[in-house]
């Protein structure tokens, strides 16, 4: 362990351990918790020098463990765990920190399993400790946007919703992303899938029927790069999901069908970009989040919007820092979980009959619909 500890006062900032600098860490975890008002990036957990160094550059005041275990005999100077290493770690990292009564965040996938997430959620509630998972995407600009259409009932009754999350990426990166070892809980159906999955559920409700197809396409790959998902929704709603590494020639982000009026939009929230660039929110910044005009998705009937179709929608900025500020306040108790495990497990079980429903080329039917998406 290295640097000062700083003893805890009342009303002082929440102090953090953040657990792995790789992308995850670096990009997302760590620049978010920066900005939110209320935490304080305590330690970071990484034995890489260069990440130390790179940690360090941007945070002159952090701490650095080697390994979690460090961070669990010092639990009294924490406040919360955040937890950014690979996925197989996710499990066994997250059961440690509430059994050493620290409240928790876990990046997507909470796990491997929709059971593992259920056991992790039960012991978090025996603890009585937080735990949450990292669901950025819920604070995209388009999913807020969409969101505030269903809910205002400009489309109707929606009866399909596409989602894409397709990149052209046809050269392997490398990394454990992209192992097929099954501990690793690489490919795209866990991680873009566990993104457009939850968005879904978010939007309308518990699935009942699942189909997907999933393919690995690029030479040299050994997990799915390129997968469809097909959810029928209890409410009757259809959700065709695609998630893509391959895709020459990319879709449309969105495109909603309603009774009343569709909704089509293009192009990516700006976050992560700007984050990958350096860029931090800040209360003293304007224009976070926001998109020019020119990508604006538009509503209409019988209309293309490619042709200039339809009413263009202002899109609401992006919000990632709504997710650690909601969390700050649900560790303080004064607020709500933003993202629960239940709800995560919920997304694990679509994405369980995903994959069977892939390798078996069958339609997986799921058990009564889960009311752990309002818990």
């Amino acid at each position: 362990m290295t640097g000062i500890t700083t003893p805890r006062t009342p009303g002082s900032p929440l102090r953090v351990g953040l657990v792995g600098y790789g992308l995850a860490g670096s990009v997302f975890h760590a620049p978010l918790i920066a900005a939110t008002e209320g935490l304080t990036l305590d330690t970071v957990v990484t034995s890489n020098e260069g990440r130390r160094a790179q940690a360090r550059a941007e945070f002159p005041d952090v701490r650095f463990a080697a390994s979690p275990e460090e961070l669990w005999a010092r639990a009294d100077e924490l406040d919360l765990i955040v937890i950014a290493s690979p996925n197989k770690t996710h499990v066994p990292i997250a059961t440690a920190a509430l059994e050493a009564g620290l409240p928790v965040v876990v990046d997507k996938p909470i796990a491997g399993t929709a059971a593992e997430a259920r056991e992790l959620a039960a012991l978090a509630q025996e603890r009585g400790l937080l735990l949450s998972v990292f669901q950025n995407r819920r604070w995209d600009n388009d999913f807020l946007t969409l969101s505030q259409l269903v809910a205002d009932g400009e489309l109707g009754d929606v009866q399909r919703f596409e989602s894409r999350f397709e990149r052209w990426r046809p050269q392997l990166k490398g990394g454990w992303r992209e192992s097929g070892d099954p501990e690793e809980i690489g490919g795209l159906l866990y991680d873009l899938g566990s993104h457009v999955v939850d968005q879904a559920l978010v939007l309308f409700g518990p699935a009942v029927r699942v189909y997907a197809e999933s393919d690995v396409r690029r030479p040299g790959a050994v997990t799915d790069d390129d997968t469809f998902i097909a959810i029928t929704h209890a409410n009757g709603v259809r959700s065709h999901l695609y998630v893509s590494a391959t895709t020459a020639q990319l879709g449309p982000r969105f495109r909603v069908l309603g009774s009343r009026a569709g909704y089509v939009k293009y192009g990516l929230d700006p976050q992560e970009a700007a984050l990958r660039e350096g860029h931090r929110p800040s209360a003293a910044a304007s224009g976070w989040g926001e998109e020019p005009e020119t990508l604006w998705g538009r509503t209409g009937s019988g209309e293309s919007p490619l042709t200039g179709g339809g009413t263009p929608v202002r899109t609401l900025p992006g919000d990632y820092p709504a997710y650690y500020a909601a969390v700050a306040d649900a560790v303080r108790g004064k607020g709500e979980n933003p993202v629960t495990a239940l709800q995560a497990a919920a997304a694990l079980d679509v994405l369980e009959a995903a994959r069977r429903s892939a390798r078996e080329g069958v339609t997986v039917t799921l058990s009564t619909a889960s009311e752990e998406q309002s818990a």
